[in-house]
């Protein structure tokens, strides 16, 4: 688990394919890596990374297929600044929100422009995201956790600050730019709740929410 606050950017080393999928080296730079163990997580670019090597001045990383698939990760090549996040202790300070570093799916950026001293930016998701973003509503951009601003449809607006713009790679951000989102975890797991026992129910008998089952089971009662 994570905050979604970044301790560090660092940046991509090397990435290596191996039997099907990849090795991927990243420097750490200003994080500091004592405390670091063989088999501990680190989000990198908000993907939650198992730690298989320990060089010096950074970390190996197997990638799977499944990560590939559904991050921004096959894109990542030599040199490209990651926002880096060690997972938290008990004693961390939880100063964004409770991250699992398991990406949702991959993002847009569409726009950005100033806002005062800040930069307004906006985005779109997945459309099978777009139930979970609501109005200041918690998110994790690359790793970062982000107050959603505005919400139109599956666009989300977000205003950065300019201590967030230097500490992370959203600085970098342009029209086009592709970003790791994952919702935040109470809105994933209040759906499967409200599925109830149909939860246990094949996929295709249980399907998701929908207006239809709300107000069958009492959820949607009108005026």
């Amino acid at each position: 688990m994570f905050t979604g606050i970044i301790e560090a950017v660092g940046e991509i080393a090397t990435a290596q394919a191996k039997g099907g999928d990849l090795r991927l080296r990243v420097k750490t730079r200003g994080l500091n890596l004592g405390d670091v163990h063989l088999g501990d997580s680190i989000a990198t670019n908000g993907v939650c990374l198992t730690v298989v090597a320990l060089p010096g001045d950074g970390y190996w990383a197997d990638v799977s297929v499944e990560t590939l698939d559904n991050t921004t990760l096959a894109s990542w090549a030599s040199g490209m600044p990651v926002n880096l996040e060690k997972a938290l202790t008990p004693t961390t300070r939880l100063g964004g929100h409770l991250v699992s570093g398991h990406v949702d799916g991959v993002g847009e950026v569409l726009s950005r422009h100033g806002d005062g001293r800040s930069e307004r930016f906006r985005i779109r998701a997945p459309k099978h995201l777009a139930k979970y973003i609501s109005h200041k509503g918690s998110i994790t951009v690359d790793g970062t956790s982000l107050t959603v601003n505005a919400v139109d449809g599956a666009e989300f607006e977000l205003n950065i600050v300019p201590h967030t713009l230097e500490k992370t790679v959203m600085g970098t951000y342009k029209a086009g730019t592709q970003v790791n989102l994952e919702v935040d975890l109470l809105a994933r797991y209040l759906e499967r709740l409200l599925l109830g026992d149909k939860a246990a129910e094949p996929a295709k008998k249980s399907g998701s929410l929908s207006m239809a089952f709300l107000t069958e089971n009492g959820f949607n009662r009108g005026q």
